[in-house]
């Protein structure tokens, strides 16, 4: 897999991440799907409030995320390198396809975001590495920070004139994915599902295609 299919598809994918937590922050009132950082920041704060009730949510968001890593790591690491990529992304399509279905059954919002925290933990299994930086995950901080570190080493001509770029549009993918999510659940509700859904799924099928046609001495990086 080459380089700059591995960026396009770490960038769909980081765009992915965004539109998943714009779609559950709206739908849960203010919990993230993908930014595990917020939830624990939030079950730390209800905790500290003594409001237990309150903390349920956010832990297991937190719990269903962590499941999903490792479940997604495991399926990368007992399937051979070359089939890693396609496998945990067709692992991930399932799941946000479980959280549609989960959701459609069970009107309870907090049923489908536990399914799509679970899918979220599993899409860092699959990091696209371009150059320096990388696409896939989701969360962007680092690559915020990357950003303007970088910004300061092309003022002061201490780096590359450009090397702010690749970090630049991982934020972006995010913050376009994002905006999507949420003018789709306002637009369809839950049935915003369908589309990160296909996307996760086109991707496993695409990168299948290409570890099939590959033949068997090629690896897929991940």
């Amino acid at each position: 897999m080459n380089r700059r299919w591995q960026l396009g598809a770490g960038l769909v994918l980081t765009a992915l991440a965004g539109y998943v937590d714009a779609l559950g922050f709206v739908r849960l009132g203010g919990l993230y799907t993908s930014f595990m950082s917020g939830n624990t920041t939030q079950l730390a704060v209800y905790a500290g409030e003594t409001d237990w009730n309150r903390t349920l949510l956010p832990l297991g968001l937190v719990a269903c995320f962590l499941a999903g890593a490792i479940l997604g790591s495991v399926v990368a690491i007992l399937v051979s390198d070359r089939w890693a990529t396609p496998a945990v992304l067709a692992f991930e399509t399932i799941l946000i396809a479980a959280a549609l279905a989960i959701g459609l059954s069970f009107p309870e919002p907090s049923n489908a975001s536990l399914a799509l925290a679970a899918a979220m933990g599993a899409q860092n299994a699959v990091l696209a590495r371009v150059k320096g930086f990388r696409a896939g995950t989701t969360f962007v901080t680092g690559a915020l920070f990357s950003f303007g570190q970088k910004i300061a080493e092309a003022l002061t001509r201490t780096g590359s004139p450009f090397g702010w770029a690749g970090d630049g549009v991982v934020w972006l993918s995010l913050l376009v994915g994002a905006l999507c999510g949420a003018l789709a659940y306002q637009a369809v509700n839950l049935y915003a599902l369908v589309p990160p859904a296909l996307v996760a799924g086109l991707l496993a099928l695409i990168t299948t295609l290409i570890v099939a046609r590959a033949g068997p001495a090629a690896k897929v990086s991940s």
